[in-house]
């Protein structure tokens, strides 16, 4: 499985943006998907997951201003990211696995698959 994102940038406080995490190779057992993102000096931490049900998570810092969603063939991910502060500044990185679970909060070590990431620059 390979991912690829995109759609990082640099904004100022209280901007948008919009990451998006596309998914290839061996996907036709289906894929959990998630955003986390390593800050300066920071560890990596889940940000967002959607569940195969529908359900959302999100960590507590992003609640109301990030909104995560899957494509329809479940290959793709988003990331709608609003009111960005600059907190916010990142290493943005998908990850996918097939055997997850959903659990709250995601480690790494729950996900077999990563891109290489996208950065966020809120200043």
């Amino acid at each position: 499985v390979q991912l690829v994102e995109s759609g990082g940038g640099s904004v100022q406080p209280g901007g948008s943006l919009n990451l998006s995490c596309a998914a290839s190779g061996d996907v036709d057992n289906g894929l959990w998907m998630a955003w986390f993102r390593q800050g300066p000096g920071k560890e990596r931490e889940g940000v967002a997951f959607m569940s195969r049900g529908g359900t959302r998570h999100y960590a507590d810092s992003v609640k109301g201003r990030f909104t995560i969603s899957r494509g329809k063939d479940k290959t793709a991910m988003h990331l709608e990211m609003n009111s960005l502060e600059p907190e916010d500044t990142a290493m943005y990185y998908c990850a996918a696995d097939e055997t997850f679970g959903g659990h709250w909060p995601p480690r790494e070590d729950d996900f077999a698959y990563w891109g290489r990431g996208t950065q966020v620059t809120v200043s």
